[in-house]
């Protein structure tokens, strides 16, 4: 009786381990190429943006705090935040209605066409930055080169995914994970859940 008990663990084990091996195949957060502006050009396996227009990424925030990053390859037009499936990604800029919550280029943070807050003035992202974002299900806090820029923003209601919009020439890298700064403590990269599968 003792061997089957052992032969049965290690069966279980077995079953186990190919499960293991399937969460390793789940998709790699990235830009959408099924949800994006139809001038935009995604590049570097769904990493880097640039074109006209916006993209969203292809995992929707569903964990209670999630951290994810946009680096400023080349400065001009942008915007980086969160916005729903219903979002206009050919409008921009982004912020304009109840669908995105951004922070754009100038240091101003949109959502429904108001100003919900302003990064410092001697804080807006140059060239080379890397903005970092947190998202708690009610605000969006922005953290520049891994500093907190203390100015969060909320409103937005329901599903929503990161979003990052360019033009003008501006071209922007995402991290969704191997980040240039930590995630806040509690904070961490956005997970696919796996009930998706």
């Amino acid at each position: 009786a003792g061997n089957m008990a052992l032969s049965c663990c290690l069966r279980w084990c077995g079953n186990g381990g190919s499960g293991h091996i399937q969460l390793k195949e789940m998709p790699a957060v990235q830009l959408d190429t099924q949800h994006m502006g139809t001038d935009v050009v995604i590049v570097k396996n769904g990493r880097r943006i640039c074109g006209t227009g916006g993209c969203l990424a292809n995992a929707p925030l569903h964990q209670n705090k999630s951290y994810f990053e946009f680096k400023v390859q080349s400065t001009g037009v942008w915007g980086v935040g969160v916005a729903t499936q219903k979002a206009n990604l050919n409008q921009i800029p982004f912020g304009r209605d109840a669908q995105s919550l951004v922070l754009r280029h100038d240091g101003a943070i949109y959502h429904n066409n108001e100003e919900r807050n302003r990064l410092p003035a001697n804080s807006l992202p140059q060239e080379g930055d890397v903005v970092g974002l947190t998202y708690d299900h009610v605000e969006l806090n922005i953290y520049l080169n891994g500093k907190n820029m203390h100015c969060p923003a909320s409103g937005i209601r329901g599903t929503v995914y990161p979003v990052v919009y360019v033009d003008d020439s501006a071209i922007l890298d995402c991290q969704f994970s191997e980040f240039y700064s930590p995630p806040p403590p509690g904070f961490e990269k956005i997970l696919f859940e796996q009930q998706i599968f």
